[in-house]
């Protein structure tokens, strides 16, 4: 299957393959299933940061903090790792130079 350019959004949520149709942070080359792959680890993502969400706001004393936080954590590094792995060679030096911020 051929690529073609998508824009992706984290804040967003969002996989677009118009640029003008929003704001987007990442660009991307995929095939539409690795787009739509993209899109579904997006929505994971929300899904892990809503339930991170419910746990600070109605805590368990027993559930460290670092515990609530893995999963999200481990769902948006392999976001951003098929990101770069899919991404422009500008999208990939804007990641590496992230990297070297942290």
């Amino acid at each position: 299957m051929e690529k073609k350019v998508f824009y992706v959004s984290v804040h967003g949520r969002s996989v677009l393959d118009d640029q003008g149709a929003s704001s987007y942070e990442w660009e991307v080359n995929a095939t539409p299933e690795e787009a739509n792959n993209l899109l579904h680890m997006l929505r994971r993502i929300g899904e892990k940061e809503e339930s991170s969400f419910l746990a600070f706001t109605y805590p368990w004393p027993d559930t460290p903090e670092g515990e609530v936080n893995a999963g999200y954590q481990s769902h948006l590094d392999a976001l951003y790792s098929e990101i770069y792995r899919l991404g422009t060679e500008e999208t990939r030096e804007g990641i590496r130079r992230y990297l070297e911020f942290l």
